[in-house]
């Protein structure tokens, strides 16, 4: 996968988000199990399994919105979006190649309905504009 303008490696982002939902599949073992070992001697078998799994369903669903929706707790630098064959927001030059902030710190662009995307020169100045001024601070 490609790195982000700054050197930021998605790669390694999706590894820790990957681990993080092994761990969270392992901790859901223990419930799943309870759940089919006290409800097999009221359904039997396969509608305790069923009834375990729509219980874990339930549970799980918000745990991994949470694990793939909140990558504060995955990475705590700048968080990019690049997205192909734009015309830079600054400059007007189409690129084949537009970044983003989105995130840093307090600084949270996510839900931003119209999302500016600029060239790889804009995009680090205005980065850099940004920074100097504090417009995104550390993670509260």
């Amino acid at each position: 996968m490609d790195p982000t303008p700054y050197g930021h490696d998605r790669k390694a982002a999706m590894i820790r988000k990957y681990a993080l939902y092994l761990l969270r599949w392992q901790l859901s073992t223990p419930i799943l199990a309870v759940c089919v070992y006290y409800l097999t001697r009221s359904l039997g078998v396969m509608w305790a399994t069923i009834a375990a799994n729509l219980i874990g369903g339930l549970i799980f669903f918000w745990v991994d919105r949470w694990i793939f929706r909140n990558t504060s707790i995955l990475y705590t630098g700048e968080l990019w979006e690049a997205v192909d064959h734009v015309t830079c927001a600054d400059c007007g030059r189409k690129v084949d190649r537009g970044y983003r902030l989105f995130k840093a710190g307090t600084y949270d662009k996510s839900h931003d309905k119209t999302p500016q995307f600029r060239c790889h020169e804009c995009s680090r100045a205005k980065y850099e504009r940004d920074k100097a001024a504090r417009r995104f601070g550390p993670q509260t």
